[in-house]
Protein backbone atom coordinates (compact mmCIF):
# COMPACT_ATOMS: atom_id res chain seq x y z
CA UNK A 1 0.00 0.00 0.00
CA UNK A 2 2.01 3.61 -0.79
CA UNK A 3 0.54 6.64 1.03
CA UNK A 4 -0.61 9.38 -0.85
CA UNK A 5 -1.86 12.98 0.05
CA UNK A 6 -5.76 12.99 1.10
CA UNK A 7 -6.11 16.34 1.94
CA UNK A 8 -3.84 19.28 2.25
CA UNK A 9 -4.69 19.76 6.21
CA UNK A 10 -3.90 15.89 6.98
CA UNK A 11 -1.70 14.61 3.97
CA UNK A 12 -1.37 11.07 4.59
CA UNK A 13 -4.21 9.05 3.44
CA UNK A 14 -3.80 5.77 2.03
CA UNK A 15 -4.33 4.37 -1.54
CA UNK A 16 -4.84 0.70 -2.13
CA UNK A 17 -3.73 -0.98 -5.56
CA UNK A 18 -1.68 1.72 -6.42
CA UNK A 19 -1.01 1.96 -10.39
CA UNK A 20 1.94 3.21 -12.26
CA UNK A 21 2.61 6.50 -12.81
CA UNK A 22 -0.29 7.58 -14.42
CA UNK A 23 -0.22 11.96 -15.76
CA UNK A 24 -2.03 14.03 -13.37
CA UNK A 25 -5.22 15.31 -13.67
CA UNK A 26 -5.87 18.72 -14.87
CA UNK A 27 -6.90 21.10 -12.58
CA UNK A 28 -10.52 22.74 -13.04
CA UNK A 29 -9.94 26.76 -12.26
CA UNK A 30 -13.69 27.14 -11.77
CA UNK A 31 -16.24 25.50 -10.27
CA UNK A 32 -16.70 22.46 -12.45
CA UNK A 33 -20.46 21.77 -11.12
CA UNK A 34 -22.15 22.85 -14.76
CA UNK A 35 -19.68 21.02 -16.36
CA UNK A 36 -20.33 17.90 -14.44
CA UNK A 37 -23.94 18.17 -14.73
CA UNK A 38 -24.03 18.88 -18.92
CA UNK A 39 -21.58 15.74 -18.71
CA UNK A 40 -23.88 13.29 -16.94
CA UNK A 41 -26.81 14.53 -18.32
CA UNK A 42 -25.63 13.78 -21.94
CA UNK A 43 -24.73 9.70 -19.78
CA UNK A 44 -28.58 9.91 -18.61
CA UNK A 45 -29.72 10.37 -22.11
CA UNK A 46 -27.23 8.09 -23.60
CA UNK A 47 -25.78 4.79 -22.04
CA UNK A 48 -28.29 5.13 -18.81
CA UNK A 49 -31.43 5.70 -21.31
CA UNK A 50 -34.22 3.06 -20.40
CA UNK A 51 -32.14 1.02 -17.91
CA UNK A 52 -34.59 -0.26 -15.61
CA UNK A 53 -32.50 1.35 -12.33
CA UNK A 54 -33.76 4.64 -13.18
CA UNK A 55 -35.86 6.79 -10.62
CA UNK A 56 -38.19 8.04 -13.18
CA UNK A 57 -38.67 10.76 -10.79
CA UNK A 58 -35.79 12.40 -10.89
CA UNK A 59 -32.79 14.26 -12.76
CA UNK A 60 -29.20 15.21 -13.13
CA UNK A 61 -28.37 18.45 -10.43
CA UNK A 62 -25.31 19.06 -8.87
CA UNK A 63 -25.55 20.24 -5.05
CA UNK A 64 -23.43 22.07 -2.45
CA UNK A 65 -20.18 22.46 -4.59
CA UNK A 66 -17.35 24.40 -3.22
CA UNK A 67 -13.89 24.60 -3.04
CA UNK A 68 -12.39 22.49 -0.51
CA UNK A 69 -8.55 22.45 -0.06
CA UNK A 70 -7.78 23.29 -3.36
CA UNK A 71 -9.97 20.86 -4.99
CA UNK A 72 -13.47 20.94 -6.15
CA UNK A 73 -16.21 18.77 -3.42
CA UNK A 74 -20.08 18.39 -4.16
CA UNK A 75 -23.07 15.72 -4.96
CA UNK A 76 -23.97 14.57 -8.00
CA UNK A 77 -27.73 13.69 -8.12
CA UNK A 78 -28.75 11.46 -10.81
CA UNK A 79 -31.61 9.19 -11.82
CA UNK A 80 -29.55 6.31 -10.39
CA UNK A 81 -27.29 7.17 -7.51
CA UNK A 82 -26.53 10.22 -4.97
CA UNK A 83 -22.26 10.21 -5.36
CA UNK A 84 -19.84 12.57 -3.22
CA UNK A 85 -17.74 13.85 -5.90
CA UNK A 86 -14.07 15.20 -5.80
CA UNK A 87 -12.93 17.01 -8.84
CA UNK A 88 -9.04 18.22 -9.20
CA UNK A 89 -8.41 21.78 -8.99
CA UNK A 90 -4.73 23.71 -7.81
CA UNK A 91 -4.41 21.39 -4.82
CA UNK A 92 -3.01 18.74 -6.66
CA UNK A 93 -4.26 15.90 -4.31
CA UNK A 94 -7.11 14.66 -6.72
CA UNK A 95 -5.41 11.47 -8.46
CA UNK A 96 -6.57 9.34 -11.34
CA UNK A 97 -7.60 5.83 -9.64
CA UNK A 98 -7.48 2.69 -11.85
CA UNK A 99 -10.80 0.40 -11.10
CA UNK A 100 -9.17 -1.23 -8.52
CA UNK A 101 -7.96 1.70 -6.76
CA UNK A 102 -9.50 4.02 -3.41
CA UNK A 103 -7.90 7.19 -2.01
CA UNK A 104 -9.20 7.57 1.28
CA UNK A 105 -9.82 11.49 2.17
CA UNK A 106 -10.25 12.96 5.58
CA UNK A 107 -13.05 14.97 5.86
CA UNK A 108 -14.67 16.36 10.01
CA UNK A 109 -17.06 13.54 10.19
CA UNK A 110 -14.39 10.74 9.58
CA UNK A 111 -12.34 8.91 6.80
CA UNK A 112 -14.08 8.00 3.30
CA UNK A 113 -12.72 6.43 0.72
CA UNK A 114 -12.92 7.46 -3.14
CA UNK A 115 -12.85 5.52 -6.25
CA UNK A 116 -11.87 7.19 -9.79
CA UNK A 117 -13.76 7.77 -13.20
CA UNK A 118 -12.67 9.63 -16.31
CA UNK A 119 -15.42 10.81 -18.33
CA UNK A 120 -14.99 13.13 -21.83
CA UNK A 121 -15.64 16.93 -20.76
CA UNK A 122 -14.88 16.48 -17.33
CA UNK A 123 -11.64 14.29 -17.04
CA UNK A 124 -10.57 12.34 -14.28
CA UNK A 125 -12.90 12.56 -10.75
CA UNK A 126 -13.28 10.56 -7.71
CA UNK A 127 -16.44 9.62 -6.30
CA UNK A 128 -17.90 7.81 -2.59
CA UNK A 129 -21.51 6.60 -3.58
CA UNK A 130 -23.97 7.66 -0.75
CA UNK A 131 -27.17 6.30 -2.85
CA UNK A 132 -27.34 3.50 -5.38
CA UNK A 133 -29.80 2.90 -7.19
CA UNK A 134 -32.44 6.17 -5.78
CA UNK A 135 -35.50 4.66 -6.44
CA UNK A 136 -36.29 5.38 -2.60
CA UNK A 137 -36.79 8.88 -3.67
CA UNK A 138 -39.81 9.89 -4.43
CA UNK A 139 -39.45 13.62 -5.85
CA UNK A 140 -35.85 15.23 -6.74
CA UNK A 141 -36.58 17.53 -4.06
CA UNK A 142 -36.08 14.78 -1.33
CA UNK A 143 -32.77 13.99 -3.23
CA UNK A 144 -31.71 17.28 -3.40
CA UNK A 145 -32.05 17.78 0.10
CA UNK A 146 -30.65 14.54 1.52
CA UNK A 147 -27.88 15.48 -0.59
CA UNK A 148 -27.41 18.69 1.28
CA UNK A 149 -27.57 17.23 4.55
CA UNK A 150 -25.09 14.32 3.38
CA UNK A 151 -22.70 17.69 2.51
CA UNK A 152 -23.37 19.69 5.50
CA UNK A 153 -22.77 16.21 7.83
CA UNK A 154 -19.24 15.34 5.62
CA UNK A 155 -18.12 18.57 6.98
CA UNK A 156 -19.51 18.28 10.85
CA UNK A 157 -17.27 16.53 13.34
CA UNK A 158 -18.83 13.81 15.26
CA UNK A 159 -19.92 14.48 18.46
CA UNK A 160 -17.62 13.97 21.70
CA UNK A 161 -18.64 10.95 23.02
CA UNK A 162 -18.23 12.12 26.52
CA UNK A 163 -21.60 14.84 25.63
CA UNK A 164 -23.98 11.91 23.88
CA UNK A 165 -25.67 11.05 26.87
CA UNK A 166 -26.93 14.04 27.86
CA UNK A 167 -27.30 15.10 24.09
CA UNK A 168 -28.92 11.63 23.54
CA UNK A 169 -31.82 12.01 26.70
CA UNK A 170 -32.28 15.66 25.00
CA UNK A 171 -32.80 14.43 21.40
CA UNK A 172 -35.35 11.66 23.24
CA UNK A 173 -36.84 13.98 25.00
CA UNK A 174 -37.92 15.80 21.94
CA UNK A 175 -39.22 13.25 20.21
CA UNK A 176 -40.99 11.98 22.87
CA UNK A 177 -42.36 15.60 23.28
CA UNK A 178 -43.13 15.63 19.11
CA UNK A 179 -44.80 12.28 19.42
CA UNK A 180 -42.03 10.60 17.07
CA UNK A 181 -40.71 7.26 18.18
CA UNK A 182 -38.31 6.78 20.89
CA UNK A 183 -37.24 3.20 19.99
CA UNK A 184 -35.72 4.64 16.69
CA UNK A 185 -31.64 4.82 17.36
CA UNK A 186 -30.28 8.26 15.78
CA UNK A 187 -27.92 7.79 13.00
CA UNK A 188 -24.64 8.84 13.25
CA UNK A 189 -23.53 11.31 10.46
CA UNK A 190 -20.73 8.33 9.28
CA UNK A 191 -24.25 6.59 9.22
CA UNK A 192 -26.09 8.69 7.63
CA UNK A 193 -22.82 9.60 4.87
CA UNK A 194 -23.25 5.31 4.06
CA UNK A 195 -26.61 5.54 3.07
CA UNK A 196 -28.07 4.02 6.57
CA UNK A 197 -25.29 1.40 6.23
Amino acid sequence: MSETPGNAMNPPAATRGASPAVPAPQPHRENPAPVLRAAFERIWHTRMADLPILNPDMEVDTVGWRAWQGEWLGVLVTPWSINLMLLPGEGGNVRPLAVDERQTWSFPSGHYDFMGGNEEGIGHYQTCSLFSPVLQFETQADAVNTALAAIRALMEAEPDPRAGSQAAAEQLERARAEGKSVAERPMSRRTFLRGGR
